[in-house]
C-alpha cells in the first residue's frame, strides 16, 4: 500500500458495522445511524449474522445502497470453515477463545443461541474484514453482534467496540465482562447505563466508556394540534413484551373511565403479548376505549404524533432485569412538541423531567399513571408548556451533527490505536 493511501486510510478508517440483522423496521436509530455516518464521509461496511428482514421497513430502508454484506443460513458452512482455517492457522488463539465464550451461561436458550451462531461468525467476519480492508468494527448491541466483533478483534488485531443499550446489557450476557475488557472503547445511549457498563471494564479502563445520545431518526416537526377536548386520544407504540408496562396502561384507562374521563387509546406495536393485552381489554371492557392497529412503519408515525394529545410509556423493568434505555418514540413526540407521561426507568427521567418536560411517575403504578394523564389532560396550558420545554431538550440532546460527529471522532480515534 502506498504512503498516500496509507495516510487516507488512517484519517478516515473504514469501519465495519456488525448487527443480527439490517436494516430492521424496529431499529430505525441504528439505520439512520449508518446513514449519517456516512453523510459525515465515515466509509461504513455493514456486515450482518443473520439474513434478510425487512418487513414493515420504510422504502429509505429496503433501497438502502450499501456496501451490506449478509450471511443467514447460508453463510453456514462458510463460518465453519472459516474456523477450520483459523484453527489450523492460530490454535492457541481459537482455543482460548472457545475457553471463554463457549462455556459461559447466558440469561437465557435464545441468549444461547445467538452467542452461539455470533461466536462461529466472528472467524467470517475475520476474514472477510482482512479482505475489506476494514480499520474498526463496531457492533451497535452488547450481546451477540459484540461477540463476533470480539472474535474477529482477537484473530485479527483490528480494534473493536461496541454500543450498550438495553435489553443488550440487562441482564448482562455471560461475556460481558471479557468483551468490555478488550474492546478500544464502549458507547452507551444514556447517562443511566455509565455505570453499570463501567463495572465489567477493569478498573483503569472506566474512562472507554462513553455517553453519545442517540440521533433523532426523523427531524424536528410540526406540534401537534393537541385538541385536549373530549374524547381525549392517548397514544402509546412499542413491541408487546412485559417490559413495556402495557397491560398497567390499561388498567390505568379502566380507572380514568370509571372516574368519568372520556378517552380513546390507540396502542401501536404487535408482539408476543397481543393475545394477552387483546385479552385484557375485553377483561375491563375496553373494547369501545381501545384501537390496537398493530405494527405501523416508522414513516407513518408522523400521523400517529400529529393526530393525538398525549404519549404515554410506561416502561416496567422486567423480573429478568431487561428494561427500556430511553425508548425513542419518547424523542420522536417531544420533536413534534407533544405531552409525555411515562415512568421512571433507566434513562427515561433524562428526557422526561418531571414537571419540566413531561410527567414522570413511578413503574408498576396504575394508579399514579391514570393520575398524571388526567393531569396532563386536563391543563392543555401546562401540558404544552412542558411538550416545548421536551422539544427544546430533545432538540440538544439529540441532534444528529452533534451526535455523529461525536462518534466519528470516536471511530477514529480507535482506528488510530
Amino acid at each position: 500500500m502506498s504512503s498516500s493511501a496509507s495516510a487516507t486510510r488512517a484519517s478516515n478508517p473504514v469501519v465495519a458495522y456488525v448487527s443480527l440483522w439490517f436494516p430492521l423496521s424496529s431499529e430505525t436509530f441504528v439505520f439512520r445511524e449508518v446513514c449519517q455516518l456516512g453523510e459525515q464521509g465515515l466509509p461504513v461496511r455493514v456486515y450482518t449474522i443473520y439474513g434478510k428482514r425487512l418487513k414493515g421497513c420504510s422504502r429509505a430502508m429496503c433501497e438502502y445502497p450499501g456496501p451490506l454484506r449478509r450471511m443467514g443460513m447460508r453463510a453456514a458452512f462458510a463460518m465453519l470453515a472459516a474456523f477450520g482455517r483459523a484453527l489450523r492457522r492460530e490454535p492457541a488463539t481459537v482455543w482460548a477463545l472457545l475457553r471463554e465464550a463457549l462455556f459461559r451461561r447466558m440469561r437465557d436458550l435464545e441468549s444461547q443461541a445467538e452467542n452461539l451462531v455470533c461466536f462461529f461468525a466472528g472467524f467470517l467476519l475475520a476474514e472477510e474484514c482482512r479482505r475489506d480492508h476494514v480499520s474498526l468494527l463496531h457492533a451497535p448491541w452488547a450481546n451477540g453482534p459484540a461477540t463476533a466483533c470480539w472474535v474477529a478483534s482477537r484473530l485479527t488485531g483490528i480494534p473493536f467496540a461496541f454500543t450498550g443499550r438495553a435489553r443488550d446489557i440487562y441482564p448482562q450476557d455471560g461475556i460481558l465482562r471479557e468483551k468490555a475488557r478488550d474492546a478500544s472503547f464502549i458507547r452507551t445511549n444514556n447517562a443511566a447505563n455509565v455505570d453499570w457498563l463501567r463495572q465489567f471494564c477493569p478498573p483503569e479502563q472506566h474512562d472507554k466508556v462513553h455517553l453519545v445520545y442517540n440521533s433523532l431518526t426523523f427531524g424536528m416537526g410540526e406540534p401537534c394540534a393537541m385538541p385536549m377536548q373530549p374524547p381525549f386520544r392517548l397514544l402509546a407504540v412499542g413491541r408487546f413484551v412485559e417490559k413495556k408496562g402495557f397491560d398497567y396502561l390499561l388498567t390505568a384507562l379502566a380507572r380514568l373511565r370509571e372516574e368519568g374521563l372520556s378517552a380513546r387509546l390507540t396502542l401501536v406495536g404487535d408482539g408476543g403479548l397481543r393475545r394477552q393485552l387483546c385479552r385484557q381489554v375485553q377483561q375491563l371492557g375496553l373494547q369501545d376505549w381501545v384501537e390496537m392497529p398493530g405494527f405501523v412503519p416508522h414513516d407513518r408515525m408522523r400521523q400517529y404524533l400529529a393526530s393525538h394529545d398525549v404519549l404515554v410509556m410506561p416502561s416496567i423493568i422486567h423480573e429478568s432485569g431487561d428494561r427500556d434505555g430511553i425508548p425513542n418514540v419518547i424523542m420522536e413526540a417531544l420533536s413534534h412538541a407533544m405531552p409525555v407521561v411515562a415512568t421512571d426507568v433507566c434513562g427515561i427521567a433524562e428526557v422526561v423531567r418531571n414537571g419540566e418536560t413531561g410527567l414522570l411517575v413511578p413503574q408498576r403504578d396504575a394508579v399514579a399513571l391514570a393520575r398524571a394523564i388526567r393531569q396532563m389532560l386536563e391543563n392543555r396550558e401546562q401540558a404544552a408548556r412542558m411538550a416545548r420545554a421536551g422539544s427544546e431538550l430533545v432538540r440538544q440532546m439529540f441532534d444528529p451533527a452533534a451526535n455523529t460527529l461525536a462518534l466519528c471522532q470516536l471511530y477514529r480515534a480507535a482506528a488510530k490505536s
